[in-house]
């Protein structure tokens, strides 16, 4: 099993660190956001990983270099050329991943999610794609039915919706930014050039099985802002 890490945002949200730097270098208790996920996934026996990289690339490709990938077999999926969002970076990123079954998780995520937990659940359940969901409260939801299947989207402070499966009942679920994949998924992508995972979620629902995994419970965290640091280094020594 393989890993992407979506390490090649602009991090807007966490500047002024980023005028100068990476967001996925940015040190919580004195190790990286990109190592600290490097090690969390090492924990659970999966030590190929992909780092795609546009924002200070250099930087990131140096990090990896000068600590041997903090112990793991790293490649580099270039976006430099144009950052791509997440869905054109997991497209761009397939020639290293459409072999096997892989996850991916933002750079800026922590969380002690129990992984073999949650890829159990995944083969168990024979989806295309799972998403961690928990039931914290956020202004953008995946809808799900009552065996978990993903149905539609829902923007809570804007009132947009996307319903792609009716369902009698829909049940809002946060999404954690961590997802597992079969490598068919590929063969479903019909998204080009810069575009979100979600989109491609939303259009591969209604004929492929995506499931929720709910860790409601597990440690997460979204190290999106500098004064969400500080919480993070509470949780995460």
């Amino acid at each position: 099993m393989k890993a992407l890490i979506f390490s090649a945002g602009l991090g807007t949200r966490f500047k002024p660190w980023t005028d100068k730097h990476p967001k996925a270098l940015a040190p919580v208790n004195g190790k990286s956001l990109l190592q600290r996920n490097i090690e969390y996934l090492r924990g659970y026996g999966i030590t190929d990983v992909v780092v795609n990289v546009h924002h200070f690339a250099d930087q990131i490709i140096a990090a990896l270099k000068e600590n041997n990938g903090w112990g793991s077999n790293v490649e580099i999926s270039d976006e430099q050329d144009a950052v791509l969002e997440t869905g054109g970076g997991l497209l761009k990123a397939k020639p290293l991943l459409e072999h096997t079954r892989f996850l991916t998780i933002n750079a800026d995520i922590l969380t002690d999610l129990n992984l073999h937990e949650m890829c159990r659940f995944h083969q168990s359940s024979e989806a295309v794609v799972t998403l961690a969901v928990t039931n914290r409260v956020t202004s953008r939801n995946f809808l799900f039915d009552a065996d978990s299947r993903l149905c539609g989207w829902r923007n809570n402070a804007t009132g947009e919706e996307k319903i792609v499966i009716n369902a009698p009942v829909n049940f809002e679920k946060a999404y954690s930014g961590i997802a597992v994949y079969e490598p068919e998924v590929f063969q479903h992508i019909r998204q080009n050039g810069k575009f979100s995972i979600v989109e491609t979620f939303l259009d591969i629902a209604p004929h492929q099985l995506i499931k929720g995994y709910d860790h409601s419970g597990s440690r997460w965290m979204d190290v999106g802002k500098p004064d969400s640091v500080a919480k993070a280094e509470s949780l995460f020594n």
